[in-house]
């Protein structure tokens, strides 16, 4: 599957239970009385601090955020607005853009579904950010002429997200899929075009914007100093991605406390113990997605801890969490938030 060679789980909700019969179409998605139970821990919250999940199109929510059964088609296009009343929830990362880029009447439809506050984590396509074109399952089949291109990642991806999502734009992710040996052994080439590529995706955003870049590797061998100076050159920062293909939360530290001060943004995707190439078996154990199945309490313990010393200092966090990262991304979610809580007291 392409999630194990490259390092994404292309979203797959389970299929959901045939629906009734029924004379008018669904449009309207409402979220379950149960979630606003959690208003009082979200009021004890940091303010600069907003969670969300890596797609909201799962059926198994509901008690959890829907308050019924639907089919994920109907989530996918009707869910946002029922997700984003949910107390703890202030950001969603939108994924499908890595598959392909989205245009401006998208994520306008997107926008309208959430309030003010509301804030997308948007990752740029894989067309722009993964070194080699692949087939269908992943598999390499030429390096890719449009690596890092400054014109289609403004084209393609910084010009229609900021457009369709204006204010409600709060970060854009370049996720660095797995490189060649050949990239990783000419790492100043490499930096010098993600610089390039930086440094065009902020001039692309309205003056002033406080839209976040940040950049995910899936090669530990990229957490070095040019990194670094590439990131804080570029007003850009490290997007912590937690799963196996990269070392343990603890060990990507030391890249943001190079670059303080500044946000955070980390994507919890899978939880370690699947190992580099294991969404495939994590989806498998952890459906329909409704329940803690891999608790990971060292993760949520560090990043809980690492949260509060950011948002501590003032600074912005966006946290997303994965239904593969324990099993149900809302209880995920709910867990670290009172930990976040907690550790204040």
């Amino acid at each position: 599957m392409q999630e194990d060679l490259f390092g994404d789980a292309i979203p797959q909700p389970p299929a959901s239970k045939p629906a009734a019969p029924s004379r008018r179409k669904i449009t309207k998605v409402s979220l379950a009385a149960s979630a606003l139970e959690l208003s009082d821990l979200a009021a004890q919250l940091p303010e600069t601090l907003r969670f969300g999940v890596s797609t909201w199109s799962y059926p198994g929510w509901e008690g959890l955020i829907w308050d019924g059964e639907y089919e994920s088609s109907i989530l996918s296009k009707h869910g946002l607005e029922a997700y984003h009343q949910h107390p703890l929830m202030r950001t969603v990362c939108v994924d499908r853009t890595f598959w392909r880029p989205l245009t401006v009447t998208q994520y306008s439809a997107y926008a309208a579904q959430v309030d003010e506050d509301f804030r997308f984590v948007v990752k740029c396509p894989s067309m722009i950010t993964d070194a080699q074109v692949r087939d269908e399952q992943g598999k390499v089949r030429k390096s890719n002429p449009d690596f890092l291109d400054i014109r289609l990642a403004v084209e393609q991806f910084v010009q229609p997200a900021a457009e369709g999502l204006r204010a409600k734009l709060g970060v854009l992710v370049f996720q660095l899929s797995p490189l060649s040996w050949g990239w990783l052994n000419r790492p100043a080439e490499l930096f010098d075009k993600l610089g390039q590529m930086l440094a065009a995706a902020r001039e692309a955003l309205p003056q002033g914007s406080q839209v976040v870049l940040a950049v995910e590797v899936r090669d530990p061998e990229l957490l070095t100093q040019h990194l670094v100076d590439t990131l804080k050159a570029n007003g850009a920062t490290f997007c912590l991605g937690l799963h196996g293909k990269m070392p343990p939360i603890e060990e990507q530290l030391p890249v943001l406390r190079a670059l303080w001060p500044g946000p955070l943004v980390c994507r919890w995707n899978l939880n370690r113990e699947f190992g580099a190439y294991g969404y495939a078996d994590a989806q498998k154990k952890h459906t329909p997605f409704d329940a803690i199945v891999s608790e990971d309490v060292h993760t949520r313990t560090v990043l809980a801890r690492t949260i509060r010393g950011i948002t501590g200092a003032g600074q912005a966090a966006y946290v997303t969490i994965s239904n593969d990262a324990e099993g149900c991304a809302p209880l995920s979610i709910q867990r670290l938030a009172q930990l976040v809580v907690a550790q204040e007291k």
